[in-house]
C-alpha cells in the first residue's frame, strides 16, 4: 500500500467510524441523560443547548485509536501519542461524567486535572529524552535550524506545549463546530509537516484526527445533536501538542495553532485586567468567540471566520518550517 493511500484511507476510515457510530452513540448519551450543563454566567442565546448530550469526544478517541493502529506501518512513536490522546481523553471523560452526574457546570478541580495532564504529558516527554532519536530538540521557526535543550528544560516545554495545547483547544470548545472545524484545519497542516518529515506514523494519525473531526463536525455543526465535552477537546489537543513534540516543532504550534493561542490569550488578558482594575473588562467575555456573541455575530458567521483564521495560521506555520 502506498504512503498516500495510507493517509487518505486512514482520514476516510476515521469518518466514516464516528459517521457509523454517531447515531446510536448520541441515542445512547439520551438514555443516559447525559446532558451538557449550561453556565449561568455563559450567553443567553446558550440556555436552549442545555441537555444536548456531551461526551460525544469518545467518537473521536475510538476512530482516531482504531484507524491509526490499523493503517500505521509501525508502532516505535504512535503508541505515545495515543497515550496522551487516550489519558487526556479520560480526563475530560472523569470530568465530563462528574459535571452530568452531579448536575453542574464544574466537574474535577483545576488542581487535580492539571496534576494528570502533567503526568501523562511527562510521560511522552520523557520518552523524547531518552529514546527519541531527535532526543531532547526543538526546531526554530523560519530559521530550520534545530537546537538541542538541557534535558530539563526540554522536559519543562514539553509538558507545557501538551498542556496548554489541550486547554486552548478545550477554551476554544464553546459553539457548535468551532473546535472540531478547527482542529481539522490543524492536524491537515500537521499532516502535511509530518509526511514532509518522514514519519508514516504521525501523518497516518494526523490524517486520522482530521477523519474524525470532520466526522463530529456531521453532528456537532449548528444546532449540535452531540458536545464533545471536555473528553473530545482534552484529547485533541493532546493529539495537537504530542504530534508537536513528536516532531520538535512545539514554537510552530504556537503559529500554526495560533487561533487556540488567541482563544486563550483572550482569557488571560481578561483575568488580569479584571484583577488588576478592580473589576473592568476589556472584552465583553472570554474566550474570544463570546465577546462576538454578544456583539450579536450570528454563531455561524463566528465560526465560520474562526475557521478561516485557522487556515491562514496554518499557512503562515507552515511557511515557517
Amino acid at each position: 500500500m502506498s504512503e498516500e493511500y495510507r493517509f487518505i484511507l486512514a482520514g476516510v476510515l476515521s469518518f466514516v467510524i464516528v459517521l457509523l457510530l454517531g447515531p446510536a452513540t448520541i441515542r445512547y448519551l439520551y438514555r443516559l441523560k447525559f446532558g451538557q450543563q449550561i453556565r449561568d454566567a455563559g450567553p443567553a442565546t446558550h440556555k436552549k443547548k442545555s441537555g444536548t448530550p456531551t461526551m460525544g469526544g469518545v467518537l473521536i478517541i475510538v476512530a482516531v485509536t482504531v484507524s491509526s493502529l490499523l493503517l500505521s506501518d509501525g508502532y516505535s512513536v504512535l503508541p505515545y501519542a495515543l497515550f496522551v490522546i487516550i489519558g487526556f481523553g479520560l480526563i475530560g471523560l472523569i470530568d465530563d461524567f462528574i459535571i452530568v452526574t452531579t448536575k453542574r457546570s464544574l466537574g474535577l478541580k483545576a488542581r487535580h486535572k492539571l496534576v494528570g495532564q502533567i503526568l501523562v504529558a511527562a510521560v511522552l516527554a520523557l520518552y523524547m529524552i531518552n529514546e527519541s532519536p531527535l532526543g531532547p530538540s526543538i526546531m526554530i521557526p523560519f530559521k530550520g535550524t534545530v537546537t538541542v535543550l538541557p534535558p530539563w528544560l526540554f522536559l519543562v516545554l514539553a509538558v507545557a506545549t501538551v498542556v496548554g495545547s489541550a486547554n486552548a483547544v478545550n477554551f476554544t470548545d464553546g459553539l457548535d463546530g468551532l473546535a472540531a472545524g478547527a482542529s481539522a484545519v490543524t492536524m491537515v497542516v500537521y499532516a502535511i509537516i509530518a509526511h514532509s518529515f518522514g514519519s508514516t506514523e504521525l501523518t497516518v494519525l494526523a490524517a486520522a484526527v482530521t477523519g474524525a473531526c470532520l466526522g463530529f463536525c456531521w453532528f456537532n455543526t449548528y444546532p449540535a445533536q452531540v458536545f464533545m465535552g471536555d473528553t473530545g477537546s482534552m484529547a485533541l489537543g493532546g493529539a495537537l501538542g504530542a504530534i508537536a513534540v513528536l516532531t520538535a516543532t512545539e514554537l510552530h504550534l504556537c503559529i500554526i495553532g495560533g487561533l487556540f493561542v488567541i482563544e486563550t490569550l483572550s482569557v488571560i488578558i481578561q483575568v488580569t485586567y479584571f484583577r488588576l482594575t478592580g473589576g473592568k473588562r476589556i472584552f465583553k467575555m472570554t474566550p474570544l468567540h463570546h465577546h462576538f456573541e454578544l456583539l450579536d455575530w450570528p454563531e455561524s458567521k463566528i465560526v465560520t471566520r474562526f475557521w478561516l483564521t485557522a487556515m491562514i495560521f496554518g499557512l503562515i506555520g507552515l511557511l515557517s518550517i
